[in-house]
């Protein structure tokens, strides 16, 4: 690589001195795959492998500590789970998430902190869906499974 590169330095006796290259790419195939699985899939990573699997939006300010529950739920049960406490509508925070291509989206209101329920929105899907939260919980973390590990349930 040296010579073809045709690289130099001056060593201390102010002489031109050809350096020795070694050359390892630890992550170079790493990196290319990376970059080929997000190419592949657009960025709409499966749930089991997505950053973010879930974010969960309030529509308003007082479901915030319902909210809260929901994430402390979803932690529990090892789901990459993050939360939007801002004060924005959420048809903004539904459009901005599914800018970002997270795959669920938990949409937390007045009715679902009363009966402890979720309005589930998942990526490229129309239909949104009501589910009590330990259902929710408990399809998650089946979703969140690696694929090519075997389960003893």
């Amino acid at each position: 690589m040296p010579e073809r590169f045709d690289v130099n330095y001056i060593g201390e006796d102010g002489q031109k001195h050809r350096p020795i290259m070694l050359h390892r790419a630890l992550f170079g195939s790493l990196e290319r795959f990376a970059g080929v699985l997000i190419e592949n899939t657009a960025g709409k990573f499966p749930f089991w492998l997505a950053p973010v699997q879930v974010m969960i939006a309030p529509v308003t300010n007082d479901q915030d500590d319902y909210a809260r529950q929901v994430k402390a739920r979803l932690d529990k049960a090892g789901i990459r789970a993050e939360m939007d406490l801002r004060n924005e509508k959420i048809s903004y925070k539904v459009r901005e998430h599914s800018l970002k291509k997270i795959p669920v989206i938990l949409v937390v209101g007045k009715n679902e902190a009363a009966d402890n329920t979720v309005t589930i929105r998942r990526l490229g899907v129309d239909k949104q869906e009501v589910k009590p939260l330990d259902e929710v919980v408990r399809q998650f973390k089946l979703d969140a499974r690696y694929p090519s590990v075997e389960y003893d349930d």
